[in-house]
């Protein structure tokens, strides 16, 4: 029995660890792909994945009423989303990064720069909602699959799979697209790409519109998954999709999918381990994650002189 007891254990926490790690790698992904291409750390990007969960509310909101508050609505919300917030990324870089990378500015610069524009999302959405947190209010039920005391519902099914397609999605826009092609040629020297005819702005620009609309898309999917949203909810899972991306080998698409998913498993795992439990998960997650780096220092699929993307 207690056999048993440990197995449906384990089953509910890599189901929920799965869902986890799925929020963790869109938005590392975002991370790895600018850090790509123009070696930028942009903590801004915790903040667009809020934006995006504000955005999908308020979309869903408004052709709620049209289209109810089932999968359809919600898929329209995500995709409306995703092209907003996108458009944003491209707006962020265009007025605060362009202008430096064009000057050729220093990189303490442009960190610099994307903390500024951290704290203008964040506070921006601060005043707007009060500081309020909002209900995320969907018709999705606790249907689902029953094995034992264990239920997996069909939103957490859905969840995985639809996170699975957009990274499929990603990894053919990036290995078989000739935009993907330029980012990739891009990201190994940026001044060869010029003479050879890219338009190396326009390129950045869509690698940031791709970026901020995974992250957008994870914090729809997030809103529907807890139920509610807050201006704060971009910080904790921008430093941990960061640690992800680190995780996995910065600059690498396949390493971001990989630490987001290793991390939301150890996160999980963490929960039920003696002398552990929920307060002290991220001191064993992150403590693993340390020795983990210790060992390979580059991340699980980094290399010592990475093809970035």
């Amino acid at each position: 029995m207690h056999v048993m007891s440990l197995f449906y254990i384990v089953i509910q926490q890599l189901v929920n660890g799965l869902i986890l790690g799925s929020f963790y790698s869109l938005v590392a992904l975002g991370y790895s792909m600018v850090y790509g291409i123009i070696k930028l750390l942009n903590f801004a990007h915790g903040d667009i994945y809020m934006v995006g969960a504000f955005v999908g509310f308020g979309a869903l909101g408004i052709f709620g009423s049209i289209l109810g508050v089932g999968w359809l609505g919600i898929t329209v919300a995500l995709l409306i989303s995703m092209f907003l917030v996108g458009l944003l990324g491209m707006l962020v870089h265009r007025i605060a990064y362009q202008p430096l990378l064009n000057k050729r500015a220093p990189r303490m610069s442009l960190l610099i720069t994307a903390v500024g524009v951290s704290f203008t999302l964040f506070n921006g959405v601060m005043v707007m909602t009060n500081g309020e947190y909002k209900a995320f209010s969907t018709s999705l039920g606790y249907e689902g699959i029953s094995l034992g005391p264990v239920n997996i519902t069909y939103t957490q099914i859905i969840m995985v799979v639809s996170t699975a397609i957009l990274m499929l999605v990603l990894y053919w826009f990036i290995n078989r697209t000739m935009y993907g092609k330029a980012m990739r040629a891009i990201a190994l020297d940026q001044d060869a790409c010029r003479l050879m005819g890219i338009n190396v702005t326009k390129t950045i620009s869509l690698t940031f519109f791709v970026g901020s609309a995974l992250a957008a898309a994870a914090g729809v999917m997030a809103g529907v998954y807890y139920g509610s949203i807050h201006f704060y909810m971009g910080f904790i899972i921008g430093l941990k999709a960061f640690t992800a991306a680190v995780i996995g080998g910065i600059g690498s698409i396949p390493g971001a999918m990989l630490g987001g998913l290793i991390l939301g498993l150890l996160e999980t795992a963490g929960t039920q381990l003696p002398f552990v439990g929920s307060a002290w998960k991220d001191v064993f997650t992150f403590g693993i994650l340390i020795l983990l780096l210790v060992s390979k220092p580059t991340g699980i699929l980094g290399k010592s002189e990475i093809e970035r993307m």
